[in-house]
């Protein structure tokens, strides 16, 4: 058993309000939810309305597993939200 610990961190440079982040965070990480069976939540920088860092857990049961989990977790990402991926932290 792996358990899958990520940290993604977006830049928004269109977002000029808490609330348009909100939307985008909302919606991202319930996507991410439903179609991974994933734990997801924005975990820092809340009060920065164009920076948007989630943290994502999970549990595999190999670790080719939890590379494969990671790399369709990040593509779903690239392609599910207009926010551009600035940086990824994976905790081993």
């Amino acid at each position: 058993m792996r358990i899958l610990l990520l940290r993604v961190t977006l830049r928004a440079s269109w977002v000029h309000s808490l609330k348009e982040k909100r939307m985008i965070v909302k919606s991202i990480t319930q996507r991410l939810k439903n179609k991974f069976n994933i734990s997801v939540a924005e975990i820092d920088e809340q009060d920065i309305h164009q920076t948007i860092v989630i943290g994502i857990a999970g549990i595999c049961g190999s670790a080719s597993q939890m590379d494969s989990t990671m790399e369709n977790i990040i593509t779903f990402i690239e392609e599910n939200t207009d926010a551009e991926i600035i940086n990824i932290e994976r905790e081993d």
